[in-house]
């Protein structure tokens, strides 16, 4: 099963369902469709977060455990979370030395300040109350702590903003019926793309969510976003 169609109020059950039918080949199937971008983005991430072994590391909509590999191949303490079972247990089934964690970002199963860090990447826009996941967010890291936000969002080079409309968007479900196993759930993914507010949006809803420091930096021309903000408290480190 997957949503018909992109909407700020999503289903979680059904957004779940989706993303446990695409866990196998999900990894594979971002790849093509980014033209290997992506690990290009998750490098810059890995490099915002800036994490010490001895920091521990909350990543959310973790998935296969992709974006969580390269803190714990540093020695970082990090956590990959994810609400979809199928996800949770393909990272599993490839790094059973990660401890990968069952969680709904607005429902944290975590203590009040239990990490240094709280990162996601391109999982927000699939929350179901992004207003509550970002104070859950807030809660779980200790005061001073960084969060570090990577998503799709509204490209700023002239131009660009109405090719990457009509042209990538446009193609994304073709290429995925190629090579995705629930190439329907494409769909909605680049209707949520659509959907998702711009650079300085979130950065406002970050703010409203009792997050300080707020700021962004701008991905392949606006295609992608860095946002950072730190919570109240004693400074933490900037990234």
């Amino acid at each position: 099963m997957s949503p018909s169609r992109a909407s700020l109020e999503k289903k979680p059950r059904e957004v779940a369902e989706m993303f446990d039918d695409v866990a196998r080949r999900y990894d594979l199937t971002n790849m093509v469709l980014t033209g290997g971008i992506d690990h290009l983005w998750r490098r810059a991430v890995v490099r915002a977060v800036d994490a010490s072994p001895g920091e521990r590391v909350l990543d959310i909509a973790a998935g296969t455990g992709t974006s969580s590999e390269p803190y714990a191949d540093r020695g970082v303490d990090v956590v990959p979370a994810d609400f979809s079972l199928g996800m949770l247990r393909e990272g599993y089934r490839r790094r059973p030395d990660l401890p990968f964690t069952a969680a709904d970002a607005t429902a944290l199963p975590f203590a009040d300040g239990s990490f240094d860090v709280v990162t996601i990447s391109f999982g927000l826009r699939n929350v179901v109350d992004v207003d509550a996941a970002l104070g859950e967010f807030r809660r779980v890291v200790r005061p001073g702590g960084r969060l570090v936000i990577c998503e799709f969002s509204r490209p700023v080079v002239p131009g660009m903003a109405s090719l990457y409309d009509r042209v990538v968007l446009r193609a994304l479900p073709a290429v995925a019926r190629r090579v995705s196993s629930n190439p329907d759930s494409y769909v909605y993914l680049t209707e949520s793309i659509r959907a998702w507010p711009g650079q300085r949006e979130l950065a406002q809803r970050i703010r409203s969510g009792g997050w300080e420091q707020v700021r962004w930096r701008n991905l392949t021309g606006g295609i992608a976003t860095i946002h950072h903000a730190t919570a109240p408290g004693r400074p933490g480190p900037l990234s």
